[in-house]
């Protein structure tokens, strides 16, 4: 009887603790950009759907595109999203709206790097619906991750922020309200494509920052497995792949030419052997578009809103069908 009453007590503690947590995140886990581009690509059919890192995100413009190739697109891309989130972003997509075509940018640092913690190391996570890729997501990656990211997933966020804007986060959420007005800063803006514009900034400003470095000796073996393992999914369910990486600034190039020469060399190896296209603006196709740092926001090769829809108008004619 005891025994009984003690583990009651218990179940009813859980059970108040969970209620608890999840109530701390409805209130304070802010309105991300990719819970507008999760709930986008899970309610809406799109042709071609565009996963990569935040390279991918400022310089490719879906509308753009499609205004060329006739075909519906999203930009999934985001900066921290490494080769286990875009495997199971395209489960997820299998799950709810299966797309013709995977358009993956490849950023080589993310293949020499580990995935690092902090607000991004959830935020695909996150905003998944119940959903087997979910769990199957959860099982991979979230178990060895610092408990507080499962826990406690806004406490990397600013709290004095979060608080100030508990009223519109749980109106947004309440309301299902998935506008755009408030993913705009002085900087920058988010598109309901996925897009993110970046606004033209004064170039001579500018320093130039390391880069995450590729070197085929710290080759993350995980990152590349899932690579593998996306392009192994595609393949089964018929969904053509395609791999591009963006141009990046001349001086840049220039600067870390050791590292850019070895990273070329093994994705082209790489994409070779799987009998993928793969779509380099640095190699290849340099002369295509402008490496000049005035198409720029930075030398890491993040492009201004108007150089991002010249870039993708350019990449649209290779994925014209």
């Amino acid at each position: 009887m005891h025994n009984s009453k003690r583990i009651r007590r218990m179940i009813i503690a859980i059970a108040l603790i969970i209620v608890i947590l999840l109530g701390l995140d409805y209130i304070l886990y802010p309105c991300t950009f990719m819970r507008n581009d999760i709930h986008t690509v899970t309610t809406q059919k799109h042709q071609d759907i565009f996963m990569g890192t935040s390279h991918g995100k400022m310089n490719i413009d879906p509308k753009t595109i499609s205004s060329v190739t006739g075909r519906t697109g999203h930009n999934l891309c985001v900066g921290g999203e490494y080769g286990i989130d875009a495997y199971y972003l395209a489960k997820l997509l299998l799950e709810k709206q299966k797309p013709e075509r995977i358009i993956y940018e490849v950023d080589p640092g993310y293949f020499a790097t580990q995935k690092e913690e902090g607000n991004n190391y959830l935020l695909f996570y996150h905003q998944f619906p119940i959903s087997v890729s979910k769990a199957e997501y959860f099982g991979d990656l979230l178990l060895d991750c610092d408990f507080r990211s499962v826990l406690f997933p806004w406490y990397e966020y600013s709290l004095s922020y979060e608080i100030q804007s508990i009223p519109k986060t749980v109106s947004k959420k309440w309301n299902r309200d998935y506008s755009v007005s408030d993913l705009k800063s002085d900087s920058q803006e988010y598109h309901t494509d996925g897009f993110i514009e970046r606004y033209a900034v004064d170039t001579s400003t500018l320093k130039m920052t390391q880069p995450k470095l590729f070197s085929e000796d710290t080759v993350n073996v995980q990152s590349m497995e899932y690579l593998q393992k996306l392009i192994k999914l595609c393949r089964k369910e018929r969904i053509e792949f395609v791999a591009v990486t963006t141009p990046i600034p001349e001086e840049t190039l220039k600067k870390y030419q050791e590292s850019y020469e070895e990273a070329w060399n093994y994705f082209e190896t790489f994409f070779g052997k799987e009998k993928v296209q793969y779509l380099n603006f640095n190699t290849t196709y340099y002369e295509l578009f402008s490496h000049d740092i005035n198409s720029y926001t930075d030398y890491d090769g993040h492009m201004n809103g108007d150089s991002a829809r010249n870039y993708s108008e350019i990449l649209a004619y290779f994925l014209k069908k």
